[in-house]
């Protein structure tokens, strides 16, 4: 309750004070990790894509599509998309188990041909740009009653029922579990997802209340969602582990002491027991649909919050309400719940692509300044601590040319790295303005042009979003850049005349990964060597610090025997 009344607290802060100045906003540290999506819709074309895949040529412009779509969310340091893999009871990409949706070809069923896969394409063009992928998918509704899809889950004998806005499965229904399960068994063991987003799990709208007979009680209902929700996260770990289990449960939970839900909510009405798959470890994230203002969104992301079990949350933001077809939100109603939503430390997802990115009243424009920095997605529980990336022997992480180019080299076993940038050494990796190549997939980095005075680092990053410590380039004492090795004959390690005008009084031999080894105490301006006798031979680097505890990088050494 302490964090409820914060909450509300700030929230009335907020309205007192009308904040919308985001440069006074952006003095405020950025945080590191935070998830930052975007739901982009498949259905009926309504996002992407808008040409079909009829011909080579039209496959290359409903490419070209998605990398404009993908360009817009990188240039907003958006890290996360959610993109609807399947739609009605039918898929964009080759399945054994469904047929291919209307929207890739314009036809149900129908392939697009020419070795083209939509889910492959969008997989490959996303990790380029160093965002997560998690395939959307809607699991009861399966379209309506006359489409292909419906018409095959039905021929199969599931039991179905229709409604003026579709037809669902029937989540009582024993073979639903295992079904759904196999669809997303299907996808994490075929593609390179990073995540199942699993949406419209629970009873639909229209769907008759509980009528206490033959075992229909609100109860049974939840237990036959969280049946569904089961399988499907089971059959999803044992494959691929790492992979995140998230869903997009109603915006309100239940109700609160205070305020009501008004009679719509995810607990009691639709079945959905999202707090509890939280607590029970079944879903990794949740992105509750919280497409409310004022009173009917703030006390309800405190209780979000105040039950995630140390599980990520992100605010699901009803972005369409932007655009005055819609609703009539203002753009500081959206505004203020991200300022809050982040200072709880949650992230936040637009609902849906085409409000964000056709900057209605101006909020891609305002994303772009919110992110002002690169953001790592939250770390999924599991996998075990990261070794630090390596150099070749004797090889420095950075080697600068003579116009100003820069090429980072390194080794390493995990899938991602990370690469920061700053004026200050070491670099700090903790800090989000530092991050400047996130989920990077290779071990080789080149830049044309590097401002003098930065200093480079680099970390290994795993599945789950673990990190390790950093390789840290080597500092020269000197503002100029040069990759020099400090002279030595294996026994005596001769000092650059320049430590003469840094009065270090304490030097700190280290491994090319930053432990210390060796620290050398009681030194003078007036010592010109360093006794390295005891030294295995290898690669080392040099550290001085000062009488005011200022560290500097002296340069790295060679011991040769």
């Amino acid at each position: 309750m302490r964090l409820f009344h914060l909450i509300i607290l700030g929230f009335l802060t907020l309205q007192s004070q009308a904040q919308t100045n985001i440069a006074d906003y952006l003095t405020l540290p950025q945080p590191k990790r935070e998830t930052r999506a975007v739901w982009l819709t498949t259905l009926s074309n309504l996002d992407w894509p808008k040409t079909f895949a009829t011909s080579k040529e039209n496959i290359e412009k409903q490419k070209q599509e998605l990398r404009d779509i993908l360009d817009s969310y990188q240039k907003a340091h958006i890290n996360t998309v959610l993109l609807q893999a399947r739609v009605r009871a039918a898929t964009i990409y080759p399945s054994e188990i469904e047929p291919w949706d209307h929207c890739i070809t314009g036809v149900e069923g129908r392939a697009p041909g020419f070795g083209y896969d939509p889910l492959a394409f969008a997989i490959d063009e996303c990790h380029r740009r160093g965002m997560e992928i998690h395939a959307w998918i809607a699991t009861i509704p399966v379209g309506m009653k006359t489409t292909l899809g419906c018409r095959t889950i039905m021929k199969r004998g599931f039991r179905v029922r229709s409604y003026a806005t579709g037809s669902y499965l029937d989540p009582a229904d024993p073979a639903v579990p295992g079904y759904l399960a196999r669809i997303c068994g299907e996808i994490t063991r075929k593609y390179d997802i990073d995540g199942i987003n699993l949406d419209y799990i629970r009873y639909p709208d229209g769907w008759p209340l509980p009528s206490y007979r033959n075992g229909d009680t609100p109860e049974a209902r939840r237990a036959h969602i969280t049946a569904i929700v089961r399988a499907i996260h089971d059959e999803v770990k044992a494959i691929k582990p790492w992979v995140k289990m998230s869903c997009s449960p109603i915006g309100k939970y239940s109700d609160l002491s205070r305020y009501s839900s008004k009679n719509f909510n995810a607990r009691d009405r639709v079945a959905q027991e999202a707090q509890e798959w939280l607590r029970e470890g079944l879903m990794d994230q949740l992105y509750p649909m919280q497409y409310f203002r004022g009173e009917n969104y703030y006390p309800f992301i405190a209780d979000w919050v105040e039950n995630r079990y140390s599980r990520d949350v992100v605010t699901g933001l009803g972005t369409y309400f932007l655009d005055p077809r819609q609703g009539n939100w203002r753009l500081s109603d959206m505004t203020r719940q991200m300022y809050v939503s982040r200072s709880l430390g949650m992230g936040h997802a637009h609902f849906r692509s085409y409000f964000l990115t056709s900057n209605q009243q101006g909020i891609y424009d305002f994303e772009c300044r919110f992110n002002s920095s690169l953001a790592l997605p939250p770390v999924t529980k599991g996998g075990r601590a990261v070794s630090v990336p390596t150099t070749e022997s004797m090889s420095p992480l950075v080697e600068y040319g003579s116009d100003r180019g820069m090429t980072m080299r390194w080794k390493g076993n995990t899938p991602y790295y990370n690469i920061y940038a700053s004026r200050s050494y070491p670099v700090d990796i903790s800090n989000a303005r530092n991050l400047l190549y996130a989920r990077y997939a290779g071990t080789q980095l080149h830049l044309s042009s590097v401002n003098e005075g930065l200093y480079f680092a680099v970390t290994a990053m795993d599945r789950y979003g673990n990190e390790s410590p950093a390789l840290q380039e080597l500092a020269p004492l000197s503002s100029k850049k040069t990759t020099a090795l400090l002279a030595n004959d294996g026994q005596s390690l001769t000092l650059p005349a320049m430590v003469k005008e840094a009065d270090i009084v304490e030097y700190d031999i280290k491994s090319m990964q930053g432990t210390s080894l060796r620290t050398i105490t009681n030194v003078t301006n007036r010592q010109s060597a360093l006794n390295i006798s005891s030294l295995s031979p290898g690669i080392y680097q040099l550290t001085g610090r000062t009488k005011k505890h200022k560290e500097y990088s002296i340069g790295a050494f060679v011991i040769k025997r």
